[in-house]
């Protein structure tokens, strides 16, 4: 019974993580060439389309928005990393211009990834959206049950990197030299509470969405989908990338 409710929450984290979320404030077209830059980076499974709503709020603040797609599922997070440094370099590390950079889930760690092996000119801050930099207990479940490892084997390599402990991909990342604010969700459920750490935001646990040498850390009550499509959420991360600080 225990590996049968163990391989629920597997399966319900990564059925979820295809739902877009309502959107709860409408969207903003502008033209701020030359003003900051931001690269948005999405989560695993997803498409630039899942950021949308952020980057419309990012606009409205006045940013120069980047909204970067890649293919979570197909490849492993080292090829990713060079994919993702690919298109970044093309679009605005070389601009003279400030970047900063805001990643949700899957997004945050490639975020840190492309950090450690590349800096653009004039790099300014990083917000991460439930980044599981101490790994994932879901990953974790994934791979050691049988009747998940058909779900972790669709979701594609890079899922299966996010493992905790030594050998993941998150240990893999150094502890950032460059201002990092970490937002954090709080709203878990039913499931994710009996498996994972609490609070979590139903796939990523608080204690996980920690990072070492973080400027500042914020939790709201929000799952782990929401924390892309809520008003508050952006507007923390707005004031992160002005200030340094939520």
């Amino acid at each position: 019974m225990r590996k049968v409710l163990l391989s629920a929450i597997v399966a319900v984290a990564f059925l979820a993580a295809g739902w877009f979320g309502a959107r709860l404030w409408p969207l903003v077209a502008a033209d701020n060439a030359g003003a900051e830059q931001v690269v948005l980076l999405h989560g695993l499974g997803r498409t630039e389309r899942a950021m949308i709503l952020l980057e419309s709020a990012l606009l409205e603040a006045g940013f120069e928005v980047h909204n970067i797609g890649y293919p979570s599922q197909q490849l492993p997070p080292e090829q990713l990393t060079a994919l993702v440094s690919d298109r970044i370099e093309a679009c605005c590390a070389h601009s003279g211009r400030t970047v900063h950079f805001v990643g949700h889930s899957l997004g945050g760690l490639l975020t840190r990834a492309y950090l450690a092996e590349y800096r653009p000119e004039h790099l300014g801050r990083v917000v991460q959206l439930g980044s599981p930099n101490g790994g994932s207990e879901i990953a974790d479940a994934g791979m050691e049950l049988d009747l998940a490892q058909a779900l972790m084997n669709q979701a594609g390599p890079a899922a299966q990197a996010l493992v905790t402990g030594p050998y993941g991909f998150a240990a893999s990342l150094p502890a950032p030299d460059y201002p990092v604010g970490v937002i954090a969700g709080t709203q878990g459920n039913p499931l994710s509470d009996r498996w994972l750490p609490q609070p979590n935001d139903g796939l990523v646990s608080v204690q996980s969405a920690r990072l070492e040498g973080m400027a500042d850390f914020v939790t709201v009550d929000a799952s782990h989908w929401q924390l892309r499509n809520r008003r508050d959420v952006a507007e923390l991360t707005v004031r992160f990338l002005q200030s340094g600080a939520f």
